[in-house]
């Protein structure tokens, strides 16, 4: 990808009408920060063609525009010493909520200015993001804990243990593999039952982490006059929708050895432990791992991945998803799926392949399957590939999509971001990466029943999609 394309023809004219729009904008600065944008010009001119929500971003808060700032990375530590301090001060949840938003969009903006520049790769990128979501949650789970406490006491054990809350990222926050817009799939915990201690009047502990696990997605997840900081869905928990928002160990423990479903193995392939007790997390996740790895080869799990594979192929069909570079055939889910077959069917034997890291698994693929070590490098190339096309599209404007354009000027605009000459150019790109992804994904889960069984499958394949939202007939934000 080249980031020194020309400016496309179709764009030379609203791309000189940007950069006065901002020159209009910029005459609230100061000296320095004028010539640090004019000192940066070019790169403001790419960014700002490539993402309009950065200029919107910019036209109504230039300040916010820092060149130098952007060229930054972030570790995780910076990001929580920062964060850290702006929610230091504040009083309530309302404060709360704009400290956590002005953070996320002042590193938002960063992220986008540093993808279209490609001063990070996609990689650096997702962690980056995952970061930027372990921060918040962590943060304003800290505040409302202790502003909890105030309210409801302290939640103890029967031995006058302090408790605090577990919460667990799934999927690609589990990962560390966020994209630029993705929400966030969370699972509340607590150690053990008990009651509060301190206050006027005791609440069990339950009662008082689901409070606060409500006040935690109300600060991230509502949409306010300063945005939002990241959708939140809760559903990957126990009993789903209609089961209690927080449980404590034991009762997670006795749910998934009693009732626990072929695709919750699936969603705990990637739990992480993001904020909270990260002592208690990790006891958790200890407990929970002979559910989801079996201690025998389990080949149960490539059938499972096939009706899995069915049902979306059926599903990308109804919903006219060709066009989807995460669900569609040969695309980022294919990759994420030849990981978990080798996971779900060796994890059990193979310490190895007992992370929530897919780029780790893939590496290991070689080893433990015996697979060419140029299939993995061009896999790998294929899944990148495809995650800079989904930040790119994303990127635009702060959405949580992965279509591919249809508007002929978008098309140009993503071609563009993603630095090649033309639509056709990146089209060819995208579709070769997206062939050799099927290739690969048929030879691990398809058989040559696929097509003609898309419409059979069992009632436990259709209720695994259903609840990992692969099939959901909603919105897209919610396929994990």
């Amino acid at each position: 990808m080249d980031t020194q394309v020309p400016t496309p023809e179709l764009f030379v004219d609203e791309q000189a009408q940007q950069w006065l729009q901002l020159q209009a904008a910029a005459a609230t600065l100061d000296s320095d920060q004028l010539q640090s944008w004019l000192a940066s010009e070019d790169q403001i001119r790419r960014v700002i063609l490539a993402s309009p929500w950065c200029l919107q971003n910019w036209l109504v808060a230039p300040k916010l525009l820092d060149p130098e700032w952007f060229n930054q990375s972030y570790d995780k530590v910076s990001m929580q010493a920062e964060l850290a301090k702006a929610v230091a001060d504040i009083k309530d949840e309302l404060q709360l909520g704009k400290a956590l938003r002005g953070f996320r969009q002042r590193h938002q903006l960063r992220l986008i200015w540093r993808n279209t520049l490609r001063l990070c790769t996609s990689a650096e990128l997702t962690r980056e993001v995952s970061n930027m979501a372990d921060t918040c949650i962590d943060e304003a789970l800290k505040w409302l804990y202790v502003d909890s406490i105030g309210r409801w006491g302290e939640p103890q054990d029967m031995q006058g243990q302090a408790q605090r809350m577990v919460v667990l990222g799934m999927g690609k926050q589990g990962g560390g593999e966020l994209n630029l817009s993705s929400d966030i799939d969370l699972i509340f915990a607590f150690p053990a039952a008990g009651e509060t201690q301190g206050a006027r009047k005791s609440i069990d502990n339950q009662q008082f982490f689901i409070r606060l696990g409500q006040r935690l997605i109300q600060a991230l997840d509502q949409q306010t006059a300063d945005g939002f900081v990241f959708r939140v869905d809760m559903r990957l928990r126990p009993y789903g929708a209609s089961g209690g928002l927080a449980l404590n160990f034991n009762a997670m423990e006795r749910y998934y050895q009693e009732q626990g479903r072929e695709w919750e193995r699936y969603a705990f392939i990637k739990a992480r432990v993001v904020a909270g007790d990260q002592r208690a997390g990790a006891e958790l996740l200890h407990t929970l791992r002979p559910f989801v790895y079996r201690r025998y080869l389990d080949y149960s799990a490539i059938e499972s991945l096939r009706g899995l594979k069915q049902m979306i192929a059926s599903e990308v069909r109804r919903r006219g998803l060709h066009n989807n570079i995460k669900l569609g055939s040969g695309g980022i889910r294919e990759v994420e799926f030849i990981g978990q077959a080798f996971q779900l069917v060796r994890g059990g034997r193979d310490l190895r392949l007992q992370t929530p890291s897919l780029m780790q698994v893939l590496d290991l693929l070689p080893d433990v399957a015996g697979w060419q070590d140029q299939e993995i490098v061009q896999l790998k190339a294929a899944y990148w590939f495809l995650r800079d096309a989904e930040h790119a599209i994303q990127g635009m404007q702060d959405k949580q999509t992965q279509e591919l354009p249809t508007d002929s000027k978008e098309q140009a605009r993503l071609a563009y971001a993603m630095g090649f000459a033309s639509w056709p150019q990146l089209l060819a790109q995208i579709d070769a990466h997206r062939t050799f992804v099927r290739s690969q994904f048929d030879m691990v889960v398809s058989n040559q029943e696929d097509e003609q069984s898309a419409g059979e499958e069992t009632p436990a394949i259709a209720a695994l999609c259903s609840e990992l939202g692969l099939i959901n007939s909603g919105q897209d934000a919610h396929i994990p």
